[in-house]
């Protein structure tokens, strides 16, 4: 295991990170290695099972505090926050990993189901990320993981929106690595594949060729995104099938990756 950001506070305090999606898969990965190399946690999710989670940090040895809120909207980043300050700690470290999917056909999803996972995935984590990328700049130092996907290489036929915040992501957090580079804080871009979690249940793909595919072990992903965190590495594809993907997909013409895509994620193409 990577080594936990040594202590600087007061003797005998233990450091403070935040991870949100960490109800379950990657996100509950990641706040149980927090767990076990010292951190206290406070953990946020938009599904009631954060309780059963804290209940397993809790065991692992971490002060847990954990909150059911819906971090696409300011409000729910806002409660969140405002437990941070409550407990008056710096945040050493935060992994920003909430984050949903939506499968079908743009023009057939419901616009507001689109929108959320917009505001999911892009506007409730850099609204997170710039409320406590600040405090860490004051205090001079910090880790921030921020889970994006190779999803965000690929044009995404029937995820399309989905696969557009990713790319996003993906973007994002090198431009805000190189902002940051002279601040003492870190930022590192997690990008997983397919990987065993509620993901496909939640976004409706189960029928597809992606949603029935074998996937990888969360705790792999979580493990691969915590050491390159732990070493202040810019990025990290997850898994070297992925790798060899991402790469190809980097000299692959979109127009042959939306089809390559659609292949895999039209609704029915997982059936006969």
């Amino acid at each position: 295991m990577a080594q936990a950001i040594p202590h600087t506070r007061a003797s005998g305090t233990r450091p403070l990170a935040v991870v949100t999606g960490a109800s379950s898969g990657i996100g509950y990965e990641l706040a149980l290695l927090l767990a076990q190399d010292g951190f206290d946690l406070v953990i946020a999710a938009d599904q009631p099972d954060i309780v059963t989670a804290s209940e397993a940090l809790s065991a692992a040895g971490a002060k847990v505090h954990s909150l059911q809120t819906d971090l696409a909207t300011t409000e729910g980043v806002d409660k969140l926050c405002g437990e941070v300050e409550r407990l008056g700690r710096p945040v050493e470290v935060l992994c920003a990993n909430a984050g949903h999917g939506l499968g079908k056909g743009f023009l057939d999803q419901d616009f507001n189901a689109a929108r959320h996972v917009v505001d999911t995935n892009v506007t409730g984590t850099i609204y997170l990320i710039h409320r406590i990328g600040n405090a860490m700049r004051r205090e001079g130092t910090g880790r921030i993981l921020i889970t994006g996907s190779i999803a965000g290489f690929m044009p995404g036929s029937f995820q399309a929106v989905y696969n557009g915040t990713k790319a996003f992501i993906d973007s994002f957090a090198w431009a805000l690595r190189n902002e940051l580079k002279d601040t003492g804080i870190t930022i590192t871009c997690l990008m997983p594949g397919p990987t065993e979690t509620e993901f496909f249940q939640r976004a409706d793909l189960m029928d597809t060729q992606v949603g029935q595919a074998e996937k990888d072990d969360p705790a792999d992903v979580a493990r691969a995104g915590y050491k390159a965190m732990m070493s202040g590495e810019g990025d990290v594809v997850a898994g070297w099938k992925n790798r060899i993907e991402s790469a190809i997909a980097n000299v692959t013409p979109a127009a042959v990756l939306a089809e390559q895509h659609r292949k895999m994620a039209e609704p029915g193409s997982g059936e006969g």
